[in-house]
């Protein structure tokens, strides 16, 4: 429910273009500031679960992303509805809190799948949020999407105040010195910056295909209506079922080999959603691929980071959520210039050159762990 917040504006994109008289690339800018806020919660936020006891700082911010998803719905004008869209993306932080929480009270030896498992409820989230927004924005309009949210967020605060246990925070570091160990990190753990990129390319890809596939569908060729274009997808979710069987594979010790076939699945998927512009179901595969690879090599990732420092799992997600969000976000809002500039073709470009990269990036991982033992 809180991840969902990111994305319910997509499949709405085309409306809200209309209702506020924007262009299609301040349209895409609702993504891209709502994602940049989620960095900044990322950076200043999560590493507070390492510094404050957890379940007081979520309720904290479930009841701000209430608020925030009121002035949204409420909105006047677009300046007003990117504001709260922006606050609403940094307090949407808490399930990144609760991932590491997770695995903390994990086992060694399960932690990959559990994490797998409650990332499969994250995961589904993010997809099905943009088919709840689109029958929701149907049926009673697009307002409604915001202040529905708001009252999901009111009664999430309420249960998981009842229901988490408390956690001791892990630090005593006052908070500044906890943002500068968080950049510590980084620096200590190059493996940490390495997924973050890997993740940074493959979200970036996902979030231009998602921004941008709106248009495709209700354009010229398909004529889908904003419930045809939630609909839609629901295809993409069938990704989210992947997520176990990632945390499975890392279990396993298979963490490097699956993490390239999925960069190579990824660039497959968007040379086939470049030919989908007329043909729904190659765009139906490729969003299927493309949401098994990013999930996958998302999972891979925290399962790898989380082995880093058990003290500080709250600080290395915020990090790697962070580095890859900033992927997100440009991701983005350059999909949405690439489309207004030359059409889905350059989007299916700018999507399969990212994981390409990755790939390419991938092929030094042996001799960066080699130098870094020496």
């Amino acid at each position: 429910m809180t991840v969902a917040n990111l994305y319910y504006a997509q499949p709405l994109l085309s409306s809200l273009r209309d209702v506020f008289h924007v262009g299609t690339a301040a349209a895409g800018g609702l993504i891209t500031l709502t994602q940049v806020g989620y960095v900044l919660g990322m950076l200043f936020l999560v590493p507070l679960g390492d510094r404050l006891e957890k379940r007081k700082l979520i309720t904290v911010l479930l009841t701000v992303t209430t608020l925030a998803l009121v002035a949204a719905g409420l909105a006047t004008n677009f300046p007003m509805l990117l504001i709260a869209s922006l606050i609403s993306g940094g307090t949407s932080v808490v399930a990144q809190i609760l991932i590491p929480f997770a695995a903390s009270l994990a086992p060694d030896h399960a932690r990959g799948r559990i994490v797998g498992r409650v990332m499969s409820g994250l995961l589904t989230g993010i997809l099905l949020s943009r088919t709840l927004s689109s029958l929701v924005s149907d049926v009673a309009g697009w307002r409604v999407v915001y202040l529905g949210s708001a009252v999901l967020m009111a009664l999430l605060a309420l249960a998981l105040r009842a229901a988490l246990p408390r956690h001791a925070p892990t630090t005593t570091m006052p908070y500044a010195q906890v943002l500068r160990s968080t950049l510590q990190l980084v620096r200590t753990h190059p493996v940490l910056l390495r997924r973050g990129l890997y993740q940074a390319a493959m979200f970036g890809a996902f979030s231009a295909f998602w921004t941008t596939v709106s248009y495709v569908l209700t354009g010229p060729h398909f004529h889908y209506s904003p419930v045809g274009v939630g609909l839609f997808a629901l295809v993409g979710a069938a990704g989210a079922a992947v997520a176990p069987f990632a945390g499975h594979w890392a279990d396993r010790g298979h963490v490097r080999p699956v993490t390239g076939v999925a960069f190579a699945v990824a660039a497959v998927a968007f040379a086939a959603a470049g030919f989908g512009q007329e043909h729904v179901a190659l765009l139906a595969l490729a969003a299927i691929l493309i949401d098994m690879a990013v999930q996958t090599t998302l999972i891979l990732g925290q399962h790898t980071i989380y082995q880093l420092d058990a003290n500080a799992r709250a600080r290395l997600n915020s990090a790697f959520i962070a580095t890859f969000f900033v992927g997100g976000a440009l991701g983005s809002q350059f999909g949405s210039i690439a489309y207004h500039a030359a059409g889905w073709t350059a989007v299916s470009v700018l999507g399969a050159a990212l994981p390409v990269l990755a790939l390419l990036y991938w092929t030094t991982e042996r001799r960066a762990a080699r130098r870094t033992a020496a």
